[in-house]
């Protein structure tokens, strides 16, 4: 067994203290808050207004206001302002879209975008949301919750953007943009610290190494705290989090037509185990009667879904305990990545873009499963994974009101996994040993072309064929061993049973989008589309009966219809953008794990559902009513259900019908509002106050069957923050607070047939202060 991931590998990555809470916007609408305070460009007769914001959501710059798209943009001033660290801060904020992990592996990101979604901790199954960062996608879910500092912006796209961004992307993509070198010197140093014994230093530099030519940056963070969950085992604190990050850029300007940025980055996450809690109701095989109350003493903590009986969903209680006894409290990843960027302009063929980018990670945890005092059931996981991928494409300004966007893109990837399961409570000793092995391509040509037809209205037309390949060889060993249950490696354990499964399978796609927007006034804009998103087949690795993984799953593909209207109001102080939608969703990939009682073993599958049916809207609204003075709000609604699905139940192969039932992580509503006022203190100096409010709707997370303890109860929370800025001066101080009034919630519960409920806590209140300095 390999002995890489150990603490003796951590370096030192000393960033110097600093930073504060900037202006304290909610995320929706990021950039407008911070507009609200200062003059801008071609604002209002006042002289302020509604900042306009710049995206590449269509692999050009432009005015978001523009862009005939679904899309929300957060800038870097309002992810600071979230406190988060990784892109699970912005869960609940953006309309329509979940950001989550998976129940048992916090490293594995959930993204759902209007009802699409991967609820599936391991590679295979692949994303229907695409993770790009700096115009990479990142293919691998594992550590796709990116860790978040001197980021630009983010561009969250809803619905498919196949024509641009390629497969996976049926759902839609989550755009991060990092802070680019400007050439020229300057850096910021940030720090925050707050409850429980949280500590955050982020921090960055650029120096010109030749004027004008060569200039090299630096930027890093540093953040660790303690978990909020309490160990009943022996009092000590679960789900810890220790990371450092590094990131550099070395960009290169050489003539006026040409320019390079290499970047690469290192990530070294030492965190705590995933937390279980232990989701079981009386009666059934995983529940522990509570003993002798309280952490340290050995005793079981009651179950928070045991609450509400038989037909209740899970509850979360005042105070947070878990249990882990029988693992090391370990979750490491160490990250890789390198990207380089290069374009070319005004050539006789266009704007030429390249983009090389290279990731690697190790991960390595261990899994209290049961979440009890008791030696029951626990696992542990290491996963080793590569990527590679181009793409070259350029943009090309047919005539003076044609314009087109040709490329072409290469990816490759491929990982080994091992899962180490053991099933204590089925047989002593037994050690269920799962082992994958899989490579994936994919190599696809697309071009999208704009038609300036009149003054006020412009034509799109875009087309992508893609051909995806995945070879995979995944296999199992049943043994017998050591019934302490401390032998994972299986070496020396009796085996009863293994087998190999798998096989190759490529898949051949063509996708399009056909849009028009017309300018129906100056700056209100109404725009209309239609696209098609696809995600290939593949084969399910994680196998524990072998009719799961000698058969590859299907493709699934996406027909999204979507009219909205995008409108800056009453001098640019009011801004609306609405955008409605109606989406055929065919052979949907469902993940699905469950117990085989037959045999003792887990089984894991891919499910192709017939047919589901989306539709919704998404309204976002920005006003600044007086200087100093700005409000925001939005509003989703979803109602994404399955319209065509015979499912046959694992347990008892019964084929039930479940047209109706909704679709998991996708709540029917959910909406924000906020707002954000600058006071002048005199001599130039601010105060400047924020609250935000989210609300989300009930959803049924992880269960096909939307059995009721897999529901996740509505949720409703507040953050705010007080942030003081001395005029003319680079540095500032601020105070927040996140999940303000101490709400406490579920984030996740995943329903096993055959099986107990495995829970999540979401985080309580936290607060603390911050400085921040600019130089």
């Amino acid at each position: 067994m390999k002995t890489w991931l150990n603490d003796s590998s951590r370096p030192a990555l000393c960033i110097a203290l600093g930073a504060a809470v900037l202006v304290a916007a909610s995320p929706a609408q990021a950039q407008e808050a911070a507009a609200a305070a200062s003059p801008q460009e071609g604002a209002g007769a006042q002289g302020y207004g509604i900042q306009e914001i710049v995206v590449t959501a269509q692999k050009r710059a432009e005015n978001l206001q523009d862009v005939p798209i679904s899309i929300t943009a957060v800038g870097g001033e309002a992810l600071a302002a979230t406190q988060g660290t990784s892109l699970q801060a912005l869960q609940g904020q953006i309309p329509n879209v979940q950001i989550d992990n998976f129940a048992n592996t916090p490293q594995s990101a959930v993204f759902t975008v209007r009802g699409i979604g991967v609820i599936e901790p391991d590679p295979y199954a692949g994303n229907t949301v695409s993770i790009v960062v700096d115009g990479v996608p990142q293919f691998f879910s594992m550590g796709a919750l990116l860790d978040l500092y001197d980021v630009d912006r983010i561009e969250v796209l809803r619905g498919p953007q196949g024509t641009l961004f390629g497969a996976n992307t049926t759902g839609g993509v989550i755009n991060v943009v990092t802070a680019q070198p400007t050439g020229e010197f300057g850096g910021h140093v940030k720090a925050v610290y707050g409850n429980y014994n949280r500590f955050d230093v982020t921090g960055s530099i650029e120096a010109p190494l030749v004027e004008d030519v060569l200039s090299l940056k630096v930027a890093g963070i540093h953040t660790q705290r303690e978990g909020w969950v309490t160990n009943v085992v022996d009092g000590s604190d679960m789900g810890k989090k220790n990371l450092d990050a590094v990131r550099a850029y070395l960009r290169f300007t050489p003539s006026g037509n040409f320019d390079a940025t290499l970047q690469g980055e290192y990530v070294n996450a030492r965190n705590g185990s995933p937390i279980v809690i232990n989701g079981a109701r009386p009666g059934e095989a995983l529940y522990v009667a509570p003993g002798t109350a309280g952490p340290g003493t050995g005793g079981m903590y009651v179950s928070p879904c045991a609450a509400n009986g038989q037909s209740g969903m899970c509850i979360a209680p005042d105070k947070y305990y878990g249990a882990n006894n029988s693992v090391p409290d370990q979750s490491y990843m160490d990250t890789y990545s390198g990207t380089l960027t290069m374009n070319l302009t005004d050539t006789a063929l266009g704007d030429w873009t390249s983009i090389t980018g290279y990731k690697k990670f190790k991960l390595r945890e261990y899994t209290d499963q049961d979440g009890t005092p008791l030696f029951l059931n626990d696992t542990y996981r290491r996963t080793e994974g590569w990527q590679f991928s181009q793409e070259l494409r350029t943009n090309i300004e047919v005539t003076d009101t044609l314009n087109m966007l040709v490329g072409a893109f290469y990816l490759k990837n491929h990982y080994d996994h091992i899962q180490a399961y053991r099933l204590q409570f089925a047989t002593p000793g037994l050690l269920q040993t799962n082992l994958q092995d899989q490579d994936n391509y994919s190599i696809s040509g697309f071009a999208q072309a704009y038609w300036q037809a009149t003054d006020r209205l412009k034509l799109q037309a875009g087309i992508r064929y893609s051909h995806e390949k995945t070879e995979s060889a995944p296999s199992l060993v049943n043994s017998i061993g050591d019934p302490a249950g401390s032998n994972y490696s299986g070496e020396g354990n009796l085996v009863l049973s293994s087998f190999t499964v798998g096989g190759k399978k490529s898949w051949n796609n063509v996708g399009w989008k056909l849009g028009a927007d017309y300018e129906i006034l100056d700056d209100t804009l109404l725009y209309a589309s239609w696209a098609r998103g696809f995600k290939s087949g593949g084969f399910t690795a994680r196998v524990g009966v072998p009719a799961d993984g000698d058969t590859p799953y299907d493709p699934e593909k996406v027909d999204t219809f979507e009219a909205g209207i995008k409108a800056d109001l009453l001098d640019r102080r009011l801004r609306i953008n609405l955008a409605a939608f109606y989406s055929n969703y065919r052979d949907m990939q469902v993940a699905q794990i469950y117990f085989d009682t037959d045999t003792a073993t887990q089984g894991n599958r891919i499910l192709n559902a017939g047919k589901s049916e989306i539709k919704g809207f998404e309204l976002e609204t920005t006003a600044v009513p007086v200087d100093g003075m700005t409000l925001r709000a939005s509003l989703a609604y979803l109602d994404a259900k399955y319209k065509e699905f015979p499912y046959t139940d694992p347990l008892s192969g019964e084929v039930l019908d479940l047209e109706g039932y909704r679709l998991q992580n996708a709540p029917k509503w959910n909406a924000s509002f906020g707002a954000n006022f600058v006071v002048p203190l005199g001599n130039g100096a601010d105060l400047v106050s924020d609250v935000s409010y989210t609300y989300t709707s009930s959803k049924y997370y992880t269960a096909i069957l939307d059995t009721p303890r897999s529901k996740i109860q509505p949720t409703h929370l507040v953050d705010a923050s007080l942030t003081y800025r001395p005029d003319g001066a680079a540095w500032s101080l601020g105070l927040w607070a996140t999940n303000l009034l101490d709400s406490r919630y579920m984030s996740t519960v995943y329903d096993s047939p055959g099986y107990a409920g495995l829970a999540g806590y979401a985080p309580p209140r936290q607060w603390g202060g911050s400085v921040n300095f600019n130089f």
